[in-house]
């Protein structure tokens, strides 16, 4: 299994860009969870369980999707 990288850049399969915050905890069963932010819009910040975030797209549901899982680390390099 892929790991997280706290404040990588993450491509969702659908095409929008994340950076990753932190890993948190469900208060509940303290499983992993990632916290990331949009880096569009409104700069929404989600959260979502870790193994859910390091899936691999359902390819039987999104028959024409390229990538492999569901967030891909995105090597970004600096503009200057």
């Amino acid at each position: 299994m892929n790991k997280v990288v706290i404040h990588g850049i993450y491509k969702h399969f659908k095409g929008d860009y994340y950076i990753v915050e932190d890993i948190g905890y469900d208060a509940e069963d303290l499983k992993e969870c990632v916290v990331y932010r949009a880096l569009y819009g409104e700069n929404k910040l989600f959260i979502r369980d870790k193994e859910m975030f390091l899936s691999e797209v359902d390819h039987v549901k999104y028959p024409d999707v390229k990538q492999k899982y569901r967030f891909q680390l995105e090597d970004v390099k600096s503009v200057r």
